[in-house]
């Protein structure tokens, strides 16, 4: 009896060291998955200005619509 003891403690060990490295992934995906949510706003953000600074030039710079002068 004492061997199934040894061997189902052996399992028992197994899985319990198999599920630390398992929550320990999970924290560090989490951690990944939130900085990339905060990097991913800052992007948004930045792309919003830009986007509205191009939309300014566009509104105030006259540009003609004529052939550059190497044609």
């Amino acid at each position: 009896m004492s061997v199934m003891d040894s061997e189902t403690e052996n399992r028992f060990v197994a899985l319990e060291t198999k599920l630390a490295y398992m929550e320990d992934f999970m924290e560090k995906l989490q951690e990944e998955a939130v900085a990339q949510s905060r990097q991913i706003e800052i992007l948004r953000k930045e792309n919003q200005i830009l986007a509205d600074r191009y939309k300014e030039l566009l509104e105030n710079t006259d540009v003609p619509n004529r052939r550059p002068p190497h044609y």
